[in-house]
């Protein structure tokens, strides 16, 4: 893994409703993400250039676009994305060859449909083998697609992963048709394991209001692909439009939209 750049961390005491946060402490908090299928090495290019103007906390980007040079800003990927349906060790292989590619962090897709079917172990099984191949200074985040489940199944879900030694539980990937991040989902997976995960919101979160509204609930981190616009408005520079719904609907409509 590379060496370049400050040491990944876990949390920030900024999520769970403290102090409103300024535009510099959010983008701290930000994952500035371009997972978009037809993303070219140009795109790329262009979002480490934004991602340091804006001083965001890392690049989120597919592992086939690794390596890339952001120092400053940290690097991360994704695993077993967006379905979540390939077998545990094709998402170790692919989240080892991303850390040696340069990635500082990995963000995984659980089997969502294990989480349906009530299988916890496998669930567990899963998270477990990848962070095997990617140990500390590495770190794990472990997107449970929590539009797509039920309250109980996302505290299973968390308690699941914080079992098999992941760093953070995330909400959503983004792409699935059941939505994104809700201010609820982000509530109940901070209550669950708040304290000693990091808790990620991403999916739908477009506005500055949107964005603090996760972070009051205890969100740690936030994937965003508008993160200048998301900053605007934590400014309150941003226009009334920017949402689809509150982030507190408990079904969020922006499923295949990516982050």
């Amino acid at each position: 893994m590379s060496t370049d750049g400050p040491t990944p961390h876990h949390d920030t005491p900024l999520g769970g409703g403290s102090a409103v946060p300024d535009r510099a402490a959010v983008a701290g908090m930000v994952d500035h993400t371009l997972l978009k299928p037809e993303a070219t090495a140009a795109d790329v290019e262009a979002l480490v250039a934004e991602a340091r103007r804006l001083g965001v906390y890392s690049i989120c980007v597919s592992p086939s676009m690794l390596p890339v040079d952001a120092a400053p800003v940290l690097v991360a990927t994704v695993c077993g994305f967006p379905s979540g349906k390939h077998r545990s060790e094709v998402k170790a292989a692919e989240a080892a060859r991303a850390v040696a590619d340069g990635a500082h962090e990995v963000d995984m897709v659980i089997d969502v449909g294990a989480a349906k079917a009530g299988d916890w172990a496998a669930v567990e099984a899963d998270v477990a083998a990848v962070r095997a191949a990617v140990p500390a200074p590495a770190v794990l985040k472990v997107i449970l697609e929590s539009a797509a489940l039920t309250d109980d199944e996302v505290v299973a879900a968390c308690r699941a992963a914080e079992s098999a030694g992941a760093d953070f539980v995330k909400t959503s990937t983004g792409f699935h048709p059941a939505g994104g991040a809700t201010a609820h989902a982000v509530r109940l997976m901070a209550q669950t394991v708040g304290g000693r995960l990091g808790v990620k919101a991403s999916g739908g979160i477009r506005t500055g209001q949107a964005a603090l509204e996760m972070i009051a609930a205890g969100a740690t981190r936030l994937g965003l692909s508008g993160t200048e616009a998301v900053l605007d408005g934590v400014d309150g520079s941003e226009g009334s439009e920017g949402t689809e719904g509150t982030a507190d609907d408990r079904s969020s409509s922006s499923g295949g939209a990516g982050y």
